[in-house]
């Protein structure tokens, strides 16, 4: 471990001096480049440094418990340097991790309703709730582009960017089913339903991602807009369809005011959903697991359970179960993710043993 620290440590010293000459600083995307490099590093250098201090201070400290005035006091202190020097090993195992390159992006989220009817589509309305509440709670803002509302409320399909430093880091993992048990306000009998609504979760591929899209492998369709957007939304032919016709991927931008937004959103949403296409593709060439270990990221994977009646969210790839559904809902998701994170963790380390 300490020639990987001491490598890292290197890395960026080395980053630091560059960053200091002209000739680097007169290129912006070299500027960019190494600081966003340095960036990423920052945190591990500041835990080595901190934990190197700690072996010096240990290795003075047990010299002065020789000393017969100073012995016992220092004997103490050894203890609780012992201690830090244990705390600061953890951290920085988990540290030197190798990071998902896509964990400091903006995310963007899909929510459909599925099995369940109108059930589902109001599930998916209160998903859509809990995420943006969560987010407005971590700082970050979100932007809905397209929705599809429900005949009974909620919508049959909302898709939505949220951005924010590290968003995709924490919305990563909730990809998938979600299952809600609960008596809907649709059904007259008071009998307990089980509907379902799908999250899909992607990076946001920046201006950084290198996606070539040709301009002819694309069909776009220019309509009037049905979802919510304010006035003037279903007056105007301004929402946008794009078909890349190679992958038959659809993209649908309806939100933005002008069909120039509109069309802008949906270059970026597409050049998003290629980008994800190009990782699974790579994922899968490799032979590699999807992202994380923690689940496969398919929407169709059955990955949590909300249960009304006991107020209880369990997520079933990890085993974890709170009480705590109603704060959950109002966007409280705090439990859960730091759940999914340390378990992550934990199957990456035993992993690299």
């Amino acid at each position: 471990m300490i020639e990987r620290l001491e490598a890292t440590l290197e890395k960026y010293q080395y980053l630091e001096q560059e960053l200091t000459k002209t000739e680097v600083l007169s290129d912006i995307k070299k500027t960019r480049e190494y600081s966003k490099e340095m960036s990423s590093l920052e945190e591990i250098v500041n835990c080595y440094k901190k934990y190197k201090k700690v072996l010096a201070d240990i290795e003075n400290t047990k010299e002065m418990t020789k000393d017969s005035e100073l012995g016992d006091m220092a004997k103490e202190e050894l203890k609780s340097l012992e201690v830090e020097k244990e705390r600061l090993d953890g951290e920085l195992e988990i540290l030197l991790i190798p990071k998902d390159p896509n964990d400091e992006k903006n995310v963007i989220v899909e929510i459909r309703g599925a099995a369940g009817g109108d059930e589902a589509n109001i599930f998916a309305g209160d998903l859509f709730r809990m995420y943006t509440r969560y987010a407005e709670k971590k700082g970050f803002s979100y932007q809905v582009y397209n929705s599809i509302d429900g005949s009974s409320g909620g919508f049959s399909q909302i898709e939505f960017i949220i951005k924010g430093n590290g968003a995709y880091s924490l919305l990563k993992y909730e990809s998938g089913s979600h299952r809600v048990q609960r008596v809907p306000v649709t059904e007259s009998n008071g009998r307990l339903q089980t509907s379902t609504a799908t999250v899909l979760v992607m990076p946001e591929a920046d201006e950084d991602t290198e996606i070539e899209i040709n301009p002819n492998d694309l069909r776009i369709d220019i309509y009037r807009s049905s979802g919510c957007g304010g006035q003037g939304v279903n007056t105007t032919d301004s929402a946008v369809r794009i078909t890349h016709l190679p992958t038959n991927t659809v993209v649908t931008c309806q939100n933005e005011r002008s069909q120039i937004q509109n069309k802008e959103q949906a270059m970026k949403v597409l050049k998003s959903r290629l980008y994800e296409l190009q990782e699974q593709e790579k994922a899968a060439k490799e032979g590699n697991e999807r992202r994380s270990k923690i689940g496969t990221g398919d929407r169709a994977e059955k990955i949590r359970t909300y249960n009304y009646p006991q107020n209880r969210v369990t997520d079933h790839r990890i085993g974890f179960t709170t009480k705590n559904l109603d704060r959950v809902m109002d966007g409280d998701l705090e439990e859960v993710i730091s759940a999914l994170i340390q378990e992550d963790q934990k199957r990456k380390l035993q992993g690299e043993e």
